[in-house]
């Protein structure tokens, strides 16, 4: 079962840092994520020499594959590498042929909520995204410059979660994992290691959820 949104009681001091997921939680668009998943599909079917459609199946029968071996949803990137693609290549064509532009518009009430959060508390990004991607997306939102440090795909083409990747921000941002709140969409690929690592997790999966977070931090 999902985790409520509040997943840890964050109603005691401590917290530095708060670390935000991008795609479906800071923004929420229905035609990107098609988008995405559809180029994802084009790039299998040029791999695998099938039509879109065949391989958009194959993308789906390879995460429910997955799910049964770990226990855990998976992610689109963990299913591409497990039917031989190459993460490089993959996101080359995200960044070529995908435009946020036309589908990401600001939202006042994210900007302004991420500039209380920032005065109080260290703001950083963790995606599974690219970096010209995310970058184009933030500043569609209009959050470009609201972030201490940005972390993508492109820093170990290792996608979420990574135990030694999250180790590797964490020491990064110099924090300890109990100063730390991480921020979801996803709980089991953006919450459950940080949860089990011992950082505190925000499950939120509408911005409506997300302008709630304020409640819940002192």
């Amino acid at each position: 079962m999902t985790p409520p949104a509040a997943v840890i009681d964050l109603t005691q001091s401590g917290i530095r840092a708060i670390v935000f997921d991008l795609d479906g939680t800071l923004y929420q668009s229905e035609e990107l994520g098609h988008e995405i998943a559809a180029c994802a599909d084009r790039y299998i079917a040029d791999l695998k020499g099938v039509t879109p459609a065949e391989a958009a199946r194959l993308i789906q029968a390879t995460r429910e594959v997955l799910k049964e071996r770990t226990g855990y949803s998976s992610s689109l990137s963990h299913a591409c590498i497990e039917l031989g693609g190459d993460l490089e290549v993959l996101h080359r064509r995200f960044a070529a042929d995908i435009e946020p532009e036309r589908l990401v518009k600001p939202d006042e009430r994210l900007v302004r909520l991420l500039k209380r959060l920032g005065a109080r508390h260290e703001l950083h990004l963790y995606t599974n995204n690219n970096c010209s991607l995310s970058g184009r997306i933030m500043a569609a939102l209009g959050v470009a410059d609201l972030f201490r440090r940005v972390f993508t795909i492109e820093d170990s083409w290792r996608p979420k979660p990574d135990r030694d990747v999250l180790e590797g921000i964490l020491r990064a941002i110099g924090m300890t994992p109990s100063q730390c709140l991480f921020v979801g969409d996803r709980y089991d690929i953006d919450l459950r290691l940080p949860a089990e690592l011992g950082c505190r997790v925000f499950l939120t999966q509408t911005v409506d959820e997300l302008l709630t977070i304020e409640s819940i931090i002192t």
